[in-house]
């Protein structure tokens, strides 16, 4: 197997977390796994060559492929269940009585393959039901891996994938397609609009966010980019409008959201 040298391994760190907010340097051993593959079927020997390469990219093809493998992507359906629950006993009972033009403004901004926005869309198609007839409840899904977001906007997931979701959702939203794997429905996959964003870019948006809903990918980050990233989403949220995160994650004390309670906060001013 390869091995990185000392400074590629800093190197990487160095760039990933200056352009991505992703710390890396606990992960050594992830890295030189993940991509000896690549390094090998790029045609290079080395680490050196390859990151030299990708790095200096001028089409920047080969940098996304270089990030697509370093970004950890792990999620599933219903994932931290009590947020859905939160989600459709007090924050979409809070948009249909305060939102006059129909138009919930939602984001899911580390959506990897898909799997939490369509949580999302479902639980809103329950919470509506007939009632959401005129509603704009599309969401807006971001992550920084172009390899997910193909295998979300596609909506295709194995049997086994589908074990989170209760059999009556199963049967509502999805449909066999083979075998072994189901494709979410048209109708919620139309929801759900998929694109690539890096969270240390601006963020700019015509409306503020009713929810914004950024779970487990903070983990990666330092506590300075991470706290600047929650006050960036304050600017973009609403008043009244509310925050998730994972439950591994937590918001400094400095911050201007008001803690609901574990992983959930509300703009209040």
């Amino acid at each position: 197997m390869l091995k990185l040298t000392d400074d590629d391994f800093l190197r990487l760190v160095e760039f990933i977390k200056t352009n991505y907010g992703i710390n890396l340097e606990k992960k050594r051993v992830l890295i030189e796994g993940r991509l000896t593959g690549i390094v090998s079927s790029s045609g290079f020997d080395n680490f050196t060559d390859y990151i030299n390469y990708a790095l200096s990219d001028s089409s920047g093809k080969e940098t996304i492929r270089l990030v697509n493998k370093l970004t950890t992507n792990h999620t599933f359906f219903m994932r931290e269940p009590e947020h859905f629950k939160f989600l459709e006993s007090t924050v979409l009972p809070y948009i249909e009585s305060s939102v006059k033009d129909r138009d919930a403004r939602i984001w899911c901004a580390a959506s990897s393959t898909g799997q939490e926005p369509y949580t999302i869309a479902m639980t809103i198609d329950e919470y509506f039901g007939g009632r959401k007839d005129g509603w704009d409840t599309t969401i807006l899904a971001t992550d920084l891996d172009t390899d997910v977001l193909r295998t979300a906007k596609a909506g295709v997931y194995s049997k086994e994938m589908l074990e989170g979701l209760p059999s009556k959702w199963v049967d509502k939203y999805f449909q066999r397609i083979d075998g072994e794997n189901y494709q979410v429905i048209d109708r919620i996959r139309s929801e759900v609009v998929f694109k690539k964003f890096n969270l240390m870019d601006p963020i700019v948006c015509k409306k503020p966010f009713d929810l914004i809903s950024c779970r487990n990918v903070m983990i990666y980050f330092d506590a300075d980019t991470k706290n600047a990233l929650i006050e960036r989403f304050y600017d973009v949220t609403k008043k009244g409008g509310y925050l998730f995160i994972g439950h591994a994650e937590n918001v400094s004390r400095d911050t201007r959201y008001s803690y609901i309670k574990p992983a959930i906060y509300r703009r209040e001013k």
